[in-house]
């Protein structure tokens, strides 16, 4: 029987949750702050930190300087940038189909980016990647889309099994055609090596700025969403029942992703595990409240990122390994420990 102390004590205990959540969030902050500092010194020409820190402030004409503005510190950024986006559509992904391992290629938007990346490299004859990036953009919107139209269709609307089913038959079919462009043309093979392993290198400094509208538009659709995820993580009844708008809520959480995921991939090509990984071990730290989940995430899926990519460049000095090829081999192991955990498979 609830007694009047039981309201308190319930109160109580939510705001033990908050503090712990809240110390969770300055520690995976600290931790990223440190893997910046790491990622602008770490490389084949090493910086010291002491180093590093003043050239990045005071520019000079010294080789660390040229090399911490020129290659370090817009690598850095992108590699914040994207892995923000990459962890919050994630965390999306696996609210709006309700399935905890599921991943944000399930929309089909890395295989849109794939396949319009071939087919303007093998019939327009693009060579550049700032040409051809917009284009991976534009598939992967139209892929999300079609994905989208496919799995609402009839009475029952887009639930999150239908939605998952069309994106990964529609993907599978967009892969295999792009398999076949790429093979058939060996000028697309050999340029596309790269945007398909996934990587921060060799990227114009001008896209980051050019990606930041869409991540941050795709962060705070997400963060506004939250609490309307939430109720749909009961079902559809249940929010329904609460006052939530599902239909409207699934609409905005694609769209989300599409930004998030479709112009980082259009970038970075795709990476896999960041989106599938991180939103799974926040919600160990977190719990089910997808508000705790995205604000954690947002910290914690840049961090894996630039780990990654620090680790890919001192495995193979002087060669470097693309972050995607790291991420994958790090991923797996982990991700199976992780799934392994009964409390994180419960959730």
């Amino acid at each position: 029987m609830l007694t009047p102390s039981a309201p308190l004590a319930s109160a109580a205990i939510e705001q033990r949750g908050r503090g712990s959540k809240g110390v969770w969030l300055v520690a995976l902050f600290l931790i990223l702050a440190a893997l910046v500092v790491v990622s602008i010194a770490v490389g084949s020409r090493f910086i010291p930190p002491e180093t590093a820190w003043r050239v990045l402030w005071h520019s000079d004409d010294s080789q660390d300087s040229l090399v911490v503005h020129g290659l370090r510190l817009p690598r850095t950024m992108l590699g914040i940038v994207a892995g923000v986006a990459l962890g919050v559509a994630g965390a999306l992904i696996m609210a709006l189909t309700r399935n905890p391992l599921a991943d944000p290629g399930v929309l089909g938007v890395n295989s849109g980016a794939h396949l319009a990346v071939a087919l303007s490299i093998s019939l327009l004859g693009f060579s550049s990647f700032t040409q051809y990036v917009w284009f991976a953009f534009v598939g992967a919107i139209v892929a999300a889309l079609v994905v989208y139209l496919i799995g609402s269709a009839g009475r029952s609307g887009a639930t999150p099994v239908r939605l998952t089913l069309a994106g990964v038959a529609f993907g599978a079919v967009l892969s295999g055609i792009a398999t076949a462009v790429t093979l058939v043309d060996q000028r697309t093979f050999d340029l596309l090596r790269d945007w398909n392993a996934g990587s921060l290198v060799n990227r114009d400094p001008g896209l980051i700025l050019q990606l930041l509208p869409f991540v941050v538009t795709g962060v705070v659709i997400a963060l506004v969403l939250a609490r309307a995820l939430n109720a749909v993580a009961l079902g559809d009844e249940m929010a329904r029942g609460l006052g939530i708008s599902v239909r409207s809520t699934r609409i905005w959480g694609v769209i989300a992703v599409t930004l998030l995921c479709g112009a980082t991939t259009a970038v970075v090509g795709p990476i896999s595990f960041v989106g599938l990984m991180v939103p799974h071990a926040v919600r160990w730290l977190a719990g089910p409240d997808q508000r705790w989940i995205v604000l954690l995430t947002v910290i914690a899926s840049p961090s894996l990122l630039l780990a990654a990519d620090i680790l890919g460049r001192v495995l193979v000095i002087p060669d470097e390994m693309p972050v995607g090829v790291v991420v994958a081999l790090v991923g797996g192991p982990v991700l199976i420990a992780l799934v392994r955990r009964k409390r994180v498979s419960a959730l």
